[in-house]
C-alpha cells in the first residue's frame, strides 16, 4: 500500500514522525514535505497528496497542518477526494466505515504522537462498508 504524506510548518514535526512510523509499519511512503518549520501554505501540501490520490500514485493520504482544518477544507475542494480531519480513534474508523474517507487529517499541534500512530493505523486497516453509505458517499461528488 502506497501511502501519500503532506504538511505545512504546522505539522511539520508531527509528519516527520509519521512518514517514520509509516515507513517502519511496511507502507510505501510518499513524503510530499515541508521539509522544515519555515512558513509556508497549507494548499500546496494538500494539492500534492490530492493530485498523487487522484492519480492512483497512492491508496491513502496523510495530512497535517497545525490544526488540521485549513488542510482538509484545501484537500476536499477536489473532486474525489474525501479528507477527514481526526480527533478521535472512533472517527478514523467511521471515516472509513461510513464515508470511505481517501486521506486522513490531523492537527499537528494538537494531536499528540501516539494518538496519530493509533488513528492512522485504524484508518488504514478499516473498509469501507458500501451498501446505503455508498448512495450517500456518490451524492457528494459533484
Amino acid at each position: 500500500m502506497i501511502i501519500s504524506v503532506g504538511a505545512d510548518h504546522g505539522g511539520f514535526e508531527l509528519k516527520k514522525k509519521i512518514v517514520s512510523f509509516l515507513k517502519n509499519s511496511g507502507y510505501e511512503v510518499i513524503d510530499n514535505g515541508t521539509f522544515s518549520s519555515d512558513s509556508v501554505d497549507y494548499p500546496d501540501f494538500a494539492k500534492l497528496v490530492v493530485k498523487d490520490i487522484s492519480l492512483k500514485k497512492a491508496d491513502f493520504g496523510v495530512l497535517v497542518c497545525g490544526s488540521g482544518i485549513g488542510i482538509s477544507i484545501a484537500a476536499n475542494r477536489h473532486k474525489g477526494i474525501r479528507a477527514a480531519l481526526v480527533t478521535r480513534k472512533e472517527f478514523a474508523e467511521l471515516s472509513r466505515r461510513h464515508n470511505n474517507a481517501n486521506i486522513i487529517v490531523l492537527g499537528g499541534r494538537f494531536t499528540p504522537f501516539e494518538d496519530a500512530e493509533e488513528y492512522i493505523s485504524i484508518f488504514l486497516k478499516t473498509p469501507f462498508d458500501g451498501g446505503r453509505h455508498q448512495q450517500r458517499t456518490d451524492k457528494i461528488e459533484i
